[in-house]
């Protein structure tokens, strides 16, 4: 069942949407050659804790971080440790946050040190894509027009889409109906509606569209050929007057 929320409680995920970005970007002043990926966490942590929030990923299904940090190949679900960020990485971001009941999420791929064209045009065209799926959140359109907009936008910069993680809505809990994926036909599926909030999220690999599941851990995914990935993610409401995105990268990319 889809959830629509009150113009109130959208206010009030905006609220927790603001804390979760400006902890990732408190994340992001510490994102250099050197660093491991589980400083980085626990300082994300301490910054949500301290504000009042709550991380809920840290012990979602067993998830043992506050934070996903996903590294090069890895497209999400990356759990921190002593992986030290080297120069030419790039390292996602991944975060949902719950302020006083209300439930945002986001994630930010930062390029580590100096990176490659190669990789600044895959960090480029992921958030593009992101942007143009947001221009699809409007009342009377269909998840469907926000899929295949991102899936069209990826593929023909040469590009490919995750298939089996998608976008998801959002607000009360971490996961929510309806399922938002990267790929799809427009005109098809739910019917999006003022009050719907969701989380859309490209998840986009240089390579092919293939991934796997770490084995160890559970968590883990990474694409199958070993070539890069990326993702950035938005919490968005859908209001009368048109999309409202709640999270922000101003913080992230002005500092």
């Amino acid at each position: 069942m889809i959830l629509l929320k009150t113009k109130e409680e959208i206010e009030n995920i905006k609220i927790s949407a603001n804390l979760l970005s400006r902890a990732i970007a408190e994340v992001g002043r510490h994102v250099r050659p050197g660093v491991t990926t589980s400083f980085l966490d626990k300082l994300g942590e301490q910054f949500i804790r301290d504000n009042g929030g709550i991380p809920l990923c840290k012990g979602y299904e067993g998830f043992p971080s506050a934070f996903c940090m996903s590294v090069n190949d890895v497209v999400v679900h990356g759990i921190p440790g002593d992986i030290f960020l080297k120069d030419g990485d790039n390292l996602s971001v991944d975060c949902v946050v719950d302020l006083n009941g209300f439930v945002s999420d986001s994630c930010y791929t930062f390029p580590v040190g100096e990176v490659s064209e190669d990789m600044k045009r895959l960090l480029r065209v992921t958030k593009e894509a992101l942007y143009i799926g947001l221009d699809q959140c409007k009342a009377g359109n269909r998840v469907g027009d926000i899929s295949c907009a991102i899936q069209m936008h990826c593929e023909k910069n040469g590009y490919s889409v995750v298939r089996e993680l998608c976008g998801h809505g959002v607000g009360f809990k971490m996961h929510e109906s309806p399922n938002v994926p990267n790929y799809g036909i427009k005109g098809t599926g739910p019917l999006l509606k003022e009050g719907m909030v969701i989380a859309v999220e490209p998840m986009v690999c240089a390579g092919s569209k293939n991934v796997k599941f770490s084995q160890e851990d559970g968590w883990t995914c990474r694409t199958k050929d070993g070539k890069m990935a990326a993702h950035y993610e938005h919490t968005v409401a859908i209001t009368a007057d048109g999309p409202q995105i709640l999270t922000s990268f101003d913080e992230i990319e002005n500092q």
